[in-house]
């Protein structure tokens, strides 16, 4: 891949992707999922095969089988930029990560600096595209149609974002903080992806982090290399990557990517009637629960009367799994599932349960989950016009022999 020396480029995304000669996705989504069957699978440097959604800029899906475990690789997560051109390649002798604005210090850190200045924190947190299950909103919605796979589960280690904002002095008056990154857009009439948080926001939460390291190792370029924002609990909208720039501002930011880009209905479920326009919008925020069941895949053959293992994971916005459950009557009854290692509120929960096909022909078994808070799924997908917030009950269906 072209990389330089650790030192001065841990970063390199040489080249454009390539796509694998003669392959399409296969399996899981040819047999169940028209969103993303018949796509074509490509490979970028420091990545597996995934299935491309577009690659100017680059959106990258993860395929399902890689949710059969807690933690995603490095290699297996999925990508998502908004403008074009990308980074391809970072010098860490000239990078540096400026802090400044409504601030008394304004800072400008090195890879080493952010280290040795910073203690490490890790938490282990699921990044999760704002879009994910776009492709299965009935009625269609605009934007990338996305499967289920615009997700993964991590643990990064970096700095805390309030460490940072201590060293830098904020002033009174502060009431936001700004993050860009180094990806720019090529024209002028394209708006620069720049986000932003409330002050409180990151003052109150010490899970925010400017992450450095992702499952044991520096980032992957096309996940943000050198370095980029963590927000735990919160749609990756905000996860900025390739972060160059924290700026502390005296008055709200409302530029293209805060409003009116990533809103949802300003109503207690995020939601409105199936065809029709929120009165009210605010900033996307908190994810909402998820549950899948990820093995066997979708269209398995199993033999009736014959005990097979199914295996998922389930996640939430930050209160953390309290139980998961699974039925194959319809949802008239449900089972609980088993629970595997706790690795923290933010983290995909692994489950397993044990189930005995009870007839032949197609079984169709459903997987639901509840947090600590009792917020569940609901039988019926909610609606917004931006295709956000899914999370209904999933189901998968076998065949029985």
């Amino acid at each position: 891949m072209g990389f330089l020396s650790r030192r001065q480029a841990l970063g390199a995304l040489g080249g454009a992707a390539a796509v694998v000669a003669g392959r399409t996705l296969t399996g899981w989504a040819q047999a169940s999922d028209p969103i993303v069957a018949g796509r074509p699978l490509v490979r970028y440097p420091q990545k597996t095969d995934l299935i491309l959604l577009t690659s100017r800029p680059p959106q990258l899906e993860t395929p399902m089988k890689w949710f059969d475990r807690a933690i995603t690789p490095n290699e297996a997560f999925f990508v998502r930029y908004h403008v074009f051109p990308i980074p391809t390649r970072v010098d860490l002798t000239t990078w540096r990560l400026r802090v400044g604005g409504h601030v008394d210090r304004p800072l400008e850190l090195s890879m080493d600096e952010l280290k040795a200045k910073f203690a490490a924190v890790s938490v282990t947190a699921v990044n999760q595209c704002s879009g994910n299950s776009r492709g299965r909103f009935a009625p269609r919605v605009l934007g990338g149609q996305w499967g289920d796979g615009a997700m993964g589960n991590a643990e990064w280690v970096g700095c805390r974002l309030r460490d940072l904002l201590t060293a830098a002095g904020v002033r009174q008056g502060a009431v936001e903080v700004t993050f860009d990154g180094l990806d720019k857009p090529a024209f002028p009439s394209v708006p620069d992806f720049v986000k932003s948080l409330s002050l409180g926001r990151v003052l109150d939460d010490g899970n925010v982090i400017v992450a450095y390291q992702m499952n044991g190792a520096p980032l992957p370029m096309l996940n943000g290399f050198p370095a980029r924002l963590i927000v735990p609990g919160w749609y990756a909208t905000y996860w900025v990557k390739n972060l160059s720039d924290i700026t502390v501002v005296d008055r709200p930011f409302e530029q293209f990517w805060m409003k009116p880009a990533y809103r949802i209905p300003d109503t207690p479920c995020g939601c409105v009637e199936p065809g029709t326009a929120p009165k009210a919008t605010v900033p996307i925020n908190r994810m909402t629960v998820r549950s899948f069941l990820t093995s066997p895949e979708p269209g398995t053959r199993l033999a009736g009367g014959r005990q097979a293992m199914l295996k998922g994971i389930a996640f939430d916005g930050g209160y953390g799994i309290r139980e998961v459950e699974i039925s194959d009557d319809g949802g008239t009854t449900w089972r609980r599932a088993t629970l595997g290692r706790d690795l923290g509120p933010y983290s995909f929960r692994e489950w397993s349960a044990a189930w005995t096909p009870p007839r032949s022909g197609a079984a169709k078994v459903m997987v639901r989950a509840f947090n600590r808070i009792g917020e569940s799924q609901g039988t019926e997908p909610l609606w917004n016009p931006a295709g956000y917030l899914r999370n209904v009950i999933e189901s998968v269906e076998y065949q029985v022999s």
